[in-house]
């Protein structure tokens, strides 16, 4: 799974590195992103990418409760084009989620160890997303989540999940504004390469969603 991970590049990098000509409006780094706040992510309008603000959690569009959103951080790849919540954000509510970093627990015998992890290489990346629309009498959420997949075998000795972590050269495949099928959808996230990682032990400080400060990056033995 994801539950918690890193964007710690300023907003020109970013601009720079996706090809935006905007600004970003509201745009903070952050050591410790959580579900539930706001995330950076960019989308395909048709004509260029475009970049904002979406919560962390999806709340589908025909949901009675914004609350089922902390329940819908991840979702798994495999079926997430036959599952009534994913399907028709499969065919055309794909995102992007940009990253520098994710953090995951590894049981150990006693605890559960923290640790950061980076993909080799490259400063910054994106999580393969899905998205949505929530209407309400008069209030109106866009929220997204993270699909994820099987461990890759760096992954494996860390935990069974992982995100999934889309190339730099299929950033825009996933993106593309003509509508999929899911099932073709499903397909091309299945077509990429997984990138190389890197990975180092972080101290438990970054357990609390409250801390964000560079305590929390900072390697232990």
């Amino acid at each position: 799974m994801c539950g918690r991970y890193t964007l710690l590049a300023d907003e020109l990098e970013i601009l720079d590195e996706y090809g935006l000509d905007e600004s970003i409006d509201s745009f903070h780094p952050s050591y410790n992103v959580a579900p539930g706040q706001n995330v950076l992510a960019i989308i395909n309008d048709g004509e260029k990418r475009r970049a904002g603000h979406l919560r962390w959690g999806l709340v589908p569009s025909w949901a009675e409760n914004e609350k089922i959103g902390f329940k819908m951080i991840n979702a798994r790849s495999e079926t997430a084009n036959e599952k009534p919540s994913f399907k028709k954000l499969m065919a055309r509510k794909r995102c992007l989620i940009v990253a520098d970093s994710f953090y995951e627990w590894k049981k150990t015998e006693n605890e559960k160890q923290p640790k950061r992890i980076q993909v080799k290489d490259r400063k910054l990346f994106t999580f393969a997303g899905l998205w949505d629309k929530w209407v309400q009498e008069d209030k109106t959420l866009f929220t997204c989540t993270i699909l994820t997949k099987e461990a890759n075998h760096f992954m494996q000795d860390i935990h069974h999940r992982m995100p999934i972590i889309l190339p730099k050269d299929n950033e825009d495949d996933w993106i593309q504004p003509n509508q999929l099928q899911p099932d073709e959808a499903k397909q091309l996230l299945m077509s990429f390469e997984d990138e190389e990682f890197i990975a180092y032990n972080v101290d438990s400080y970054v357990n609390s969603a409250k801390n964000n400060d560079p305590l929390c990056i900072e390697p232990i033995a």
